[in-house]
Formats: C-alpha cells, sequence, structure tokens
C-alpha cells in the first residue's frame, strides 16, 4: 500500500481518524488514488479509548458501502448496540420519549465502540487497491482535510474559526450497571449540566456508555475523584433511573465548543469532520456531521467522474457544490445543540418551566417528534 513520495496522487486525506479512514475508503471506491497522511490512527494508541459513537441510520448505511458494519456486527464481544429508546428528562418534571416502535424503525441509533470502528476502517484500508499510507503531505490534485478540531493544515491556509467555547469539559467512561439496558438510552438536561447514558453490550447488555457534559471546575473534581467518589455522583445525577452504575475502566475529559470554519474550500482543498465544524456532543452528532461530509463529497466526486471528467479535483466550482451541500445541515445542527445547551443553563423558575413544558409539547406532538427523529437519523 506504500508509494514512493514523488508519486502524484488523486487525493491526499489529512487525519488517520474515522472521517479520515471513512474518506479514503469511500475514494478508493471511485477508483481515486489516495494518499492517506498522517500519525496513527487514535485506536492504535496504547492508551485506552474510552469513547463510544452514537452512529444514525444514515452513517451505517455508509459503513456498509465501505465493507465495514458487518465486520463491526460479528465482533466478539459485541461492539455495537442498538438504540430502541430514548428517555430525555428536564430539570423540573419534563420528559420526552423516543422509541424505534414509533418511528417506524428497526432501531433510532447503533452506538458503537470508537476504537473499534477505527480499527475495522484500519483493517479495511489494507485491502483497499488504491490507498496508500504516507507520513507527511505528497502531491495530489485535491488535499482533503480531516485532521480534527485544531487542525494544523487548516491554520496553515489561514482559514479562520468562530469558535465559542463552553467553559464546559466531556467526561466520558464505560460503566457497568446492575441490570441490563433493555436498549434504552438516557439523558438528563439540567443546569448546568447534560449528561448522557448509551446502552452499551458490557457484561450481557448490563453496560452503558457515560457522556457527561459539565463546568470545568465541576468536571476536573470528577477526575480527580476516586471511583467510589465518581459512582456516588453519577449515580445521584442519574437518580437510579438506569440501576446502580459503577466505572468500568478508566474515565477520559476533553473541553467542549461549537466551531466553524469560515471557508470550507479553496483552490485543490477542502475541510470535512471536525476541521469544518464542531458541536456540542448532546445530541451525540459529531461523527454523524462527518461521514455526512464524506458521504456528499463523494457523491459530488462520482458526479464529476461521470459528467465532467474534464473537470479537475481541485476545481473550486466543483467543491462549492459539496459546501453548498453541507452548510444548511451543519449549520442548523450547532444552532440546536447550542440553543438547547443555552436553554438549559439558564437560572430561574421562568427559563425552567418554559424548557420542560417544551419537553412535554414535543413529546405530545408526534409530527414534531418525527420530524426530530427524522433529521437525527439522516445525520
Amino acid at each position: 500500500m506504500n508509494r514512493f513520495a514523488s508519486d502524484r496522487f488523486d487525493v491526499c486525506v489529512h487525519g488517520r481518524g474515522a472521517v479520515g479512514q471513512a474518506l479514503a475508503l469511500s475514494l478508493s471506491r471511485l477508483g481515486l488514488r489516495v494518499a492517506l497522511a498522517g500519525g496513527e490512527s487514535p485506536a492504535a494508541t496504547a492508551a485506552p479509548d474510552v469513547r463510544t459513537y452514537a452512529l444514525s441510520a444514515r452513517s451505517v448505511a455508509l459503513l456498509q458501502q465501505l465493507k465495514v458494519w458487518d465486520a463491526l456486527r460479528a465482533a466478539r464481544p459485541p461492539v455495537a448496540t442498538a438504540v430502541l429508546d430514548m428517555q430525555v428528562a428536564g430539570d423540573a418534571g419534563g420528559a420526552l420519549e423516543f422509541s424505534a416502535w414509533q418511528q417506524g424503525v428497526r432501531e433510532l441509533a447503533w452506538i458503537v465502540d470508537a476504537a473499534a470502528l477505527e480499527r475495522e476502517m484500519e483493517t479495511a484500508l489494507r485491502f483497499a487497491p488504491h490507498v496508500s499510507r504516507v507520513d507527511a503531505a505528497v502531491p495530489a490534485d485535491l488535499v482533503a482535510l480531516c485532521d480534527g478540531r485544531d487542525s494544523p493544515q487548516r491554520e496553515a491556509l489561514g482559514v479562520e474559526v468562530e469558535r465559542v467555547d463552553y467553559g464546559q469539559r466531556a467526561v466520558a467512561a464505560r460503566l457497568h450497571c446492575d441490570r441490563p439496558h433493555l436498549g434504552r438510552a438516557w439523558q438528563w438536561f439540567r443546569s448546568p449540566d447534560v449528561l448522557a447514558l448509551l446502552p452499551f453490550d458490557i457484561d450481557d447488555s448490563r453496560g452503558y456508555g457515560l457522556v457527561w457534559s459539565l463546568p470545568q471546575q465541576r468536571a476536573d473534581e470528577l477526575m480527580a475523584a476516586d471511583a467510589a467518589g465518581f459512582e456516588a455522583a453519577l449515580n445521584a445525577a442519574s437518580q437510579g433511573a438506569a440501576g446502580t452504575l459503577r466505572l468500568a475502566g478508566e474515565r477520559a475529559s476533553w473541553p467542549l465548543r461549537l466551531a466553524r470554519a469560515s471557508r470550507w474550500h479553496g483552490p485543490g482543498w477542502v475541510l470535512l469532520g471536525d476541521a469544518a465544524h464542531v458541536v456540542h456532543p448532546l445530541a451525540g452528532q459529531g461523527l454523524n456531521l462527518g461521514l455526512a461530509d464524506v458521504d456528499t463529497l463523494t457523491a459530488v466526486l462520482a458526479e464529476r467522474a461521470a459528467r465532467e471528467a474534464w473537470r479537475p479535483l481541485g476545481d473550486e466550482r466543483l467543491l462549492a457544490r459539496y459546501t453548498r451541500a453541507r452548510a444548511a445541515p451543519t449549520w442548523a445542527m450547532g444552532q440546536v445543540t447550542d440553543g438547547l445547551l443555552q436553554l438549559f443553563a439558564r437560572e430561574g423558575a421562568p427559563w425552567r418551566e418554559l424548557r420542560n413544558r417544551g419537553l412535554g409539547l414535543v413529546d405530545h406532538v408526534p409530527a414534531l417528534k418525527r420530524w426530530l427523529a427524522h433529521h437525527a437519523l439522516q445525520g
């Protein structure tokens, strides 16, 4: 799979995370010669990866096309768990429930082990006939930047990024539970934190992936606490709704922000995933947005091959089609997640009344619930 750095490629993909891997695989299927640049993927590092991804139907469909999904589903022990329903609670009695049965689908989402997903894509890349791993940038007609929220390649291009730092951190962990999860996800919106429990098959369906968004100081305290102290805080916050929870391993934490690049393409380059846009994890849509970027850019380049093969891969008018297609969905998701966070961060009885009544209203309007679920499922 490796070539000399002097070879010219059709596309050079920067970034060895899930979005970069998926793009390399997807473009290889078009017959394009792809260089995948960067260090090892996060899954290849020594530190345990406790992240879990919530994958939408569109993301699963893409992974099926890339011949990755079946391997994930066949893995033992399991690394993918179906979400059959979701319970959302406010901070003053508001509640909202989604179910796969109500939406007419087999599952609302899949919760997938992040490291396992990246390992399976690494395996698929070893068999991809047109992909070469390289250590640094190589000549290419198109450079695709998938190297994360702090993309050094994006900075080198001088692309400005509008950032809103929330002053919060996400705390992630794997959890054991004393009762089966039954495919149910839980989420609590409170001031000032958002707690999510994602069903994950640990100990015969008795596990969860944790994503807990907290103010910086509180997150630091919980990361510094011993296991017993952390578990006590977690069980108090979840109020036993999902059962008694205990840590299954290490904890991880990272800062939270809303970010959007001012430009997503230029002559010979394009941004995807967190290099282009970052949203709050409360809706679990970060990777789904990135994989939808991959899906859209691949479709644009496939259409070029069929109708405009004379047009260079790095043509700005071509890449503008990708940007136009992805601008509205990513902007909308950023506004929704930011709006929810700001609404539930506000103190005072009037705000609590408004947001909790809002949850109840949505729960009693089936058409609105179907619309929300449809957009989440499609990424």
